[in-house]
């Protein structure tokens, strides 16, 4: 059976400059990653543009074809592909974490495969005959991000190829290991030079941005480096699918049951620790059943065991940097400052090793509070009370972000009532997060544009042209 270690020997050779990848639970190294700059992205790009014709003459039923054996190979590698992910990102393989990941991977190849994207008709009036046929677009450059490392490139990856396109992809240098190790799997059953990975810094996402052979950039991250490759991609008019920052609001109406709920609350706050850009981050909660909230809140979230990803018992992991801890620490501080009651966590241990932020639950926070207000990406909930429906959703809809929202309620009209209100590209209903691969996903105002998944995912990844006559 491979291993981890086995993925490592064939997809990092030690030859060229390399760079080590630590354990962020533990301080380990996890392996060496290769360093690659503007000339090696030059050859991927070369190497799809020449694989790209004969792919796309394949078709879509010999591409399909291709990209279930691809599931297959990852199924496959699962395990190993698993421990890789845990070690270098630190999310736990329990839990809706690494194992889950790797599982999403082949479905989402899957789904890609099999979703019908047929010509559209739309007009047939005995006179005119006029129909929308999706084309490849090229060569499709991927830039992903640390926190779902696998899942996401797969997300790009699946239905680029399903189109007939190439794709050469750029990981976060936080985690190369991981998208080192499942494009080689990929490319067990795939044609050479389709699909590469480049392994680089700002300069080679920059160059991708710019590139002259590059027809579309989906890029996963933040709102800020999504505008650097908004100015960097216009002078080829490039296509872009942007999915941004996000600070999703949940709205709990007051016929909620708490205690029905709090386990669902806590998972669509705290999968990945937290570290997910539709992660539920600001939770809004009816007077009525405030203090009912945040006690079965507090009790779920307390019994959540926190550690290190290898340990099969635990759910909850490390943040992936220090950089993240950061960002975490002073908005849980800056809250505390404030005078805003902690419920549970807020109180890091400094000298345990890894990059582990305590669960936390802030409440009695006001609505204006950096910890509301900017997205801590990352295991620390603030709780904000509100009298109104007209004031939680103005509340709601008051940042310039709008990836995701949800609505709690046991009335499924009220809570629809409410999600018609709300300024975000999905708004779940008594979930939060909850992404499917046959539903299109995509942020409103600044958390990105474009829509990936299902059947509008497949037409994003093509160039619509219209037959008439």
């Amino acid at each position: 059976m491979e291993t981890y270690a086995d993925l490592l020997t064939a997809i990092a050779p030690v030859s060229g400059k390399m760079r080590t990848i630590l354990d962020p639970a533990t301080g380990d190294a996890v392996g060496e990653a290769p360093v690659h700059d503007v000339a090696d992205l030059e050859r991927a790009v070369a190497a799809a543009t020449a694989a790209q014709p004969a792919w796309a003459a394949l078709g879509h039923e010999a591409r399909s074809a291709a990209l279930l054996r691809a599931a297959d190979a990852v199924e496959r590698s699962a395990e190993s592909l698993a421990h890789l992910l845990s070690r270098e990102q630190g999310k736990p393989l329990n839990g809706p974490n690494a194992r889950f990941e790797v599982g999403a991977c082949a479905a989402w190849l899957r789904t890609a495969a099999a979703t019908e994207l047929t010509a559209e008709t739309v007009v047939d009036d005995g006179q005119t005959h006029a129909e929308i046929h999706y084309r490849p677009i090229g060569v499709v450059g991927a830039i992903g991000p640390w926190n779902w490392p696998m899942m996401i490139t797969v997300w790009q990856v699946a239905p680029a190829l399903r189109m007939g396109n190439a794709v050469v992809v750029k990981p976060s240098e936080y985690t190369p290991l991981s998208v080192l190790a499942l494009i080689q799997v990929l490319n067990t059953e795939l044609p050479e030079g389709l699909l590469s990975v480049v392994c680089g810094g700002r300069d080679v996402g920059a160059r991708l941005a710019e590139h002259p052979a590059i027809g579309k950039i989906m890029f996963t991250g933040s709102t800020a480096t999504g505008k650097a490759i908004i100015r960097s991609s216009a002078d080829t008019v490039k296509r872009l699918t942007l999915e941004l920052g996000g600070n999703d609001a949940g709205i709990v109406l007051p016929d909620a049951d708490p205690k029905a709920i709090a386990e669902d609350l806590f998972w669509g706050a705290f999968i990945n620790t937290g570290q997910t850009c539709a992660a539920l981050k600001r939770l809004y909660v009816h007077d009525d059943i405030y203090d009912d909230v945040c006690a079965a809140l507090t009790s779920v979230a307390a019994a959540m065991p926190m550690g290190v990803g290898l340990d099969e018992t635990n759910v909850l992991g490390p943040l992936q940097n220090q950089q993240q801890y950061n960002i975490v620490a002073r908005l849980v501080e800056a809250a505390k400052d404030s005078g805003a009651r902690v419920l549970l966590g807020g109180n890091p241990t400094p000298e345990q090793p890894g990059y582990f932020y305590p669960t936390t639950l802030i409440a009695d926070i006001e609505h204006n509070n950096p910890l509301v207000t900017e997205e801590q990406f990352g295991p620390a909930l603030p709780i904000i009370r509100y009298s109104t429906v007209d004031e939680a959703v103005a509340m709601a809809n008051a940042l310039d972000v709008g990836l995701g929202a949800s609505v709690w309620s046991a009335d499924l009209d009220a809570a629809r009532s409410v999600a018609a209100r709300l300024q975000a590209g999905t708004v779940w209903i008594n979930k939060h997060g909850a992404v499917d691969p046959r539903i299109p996903f995509g942020g409103a105002k600044q958390s990105g544009y474009g829509l990936e998944f299902g059947v509008e995912g497949l037409k994003a990844l093509g160039v619509p042209q219209v037959i008439n006559g």
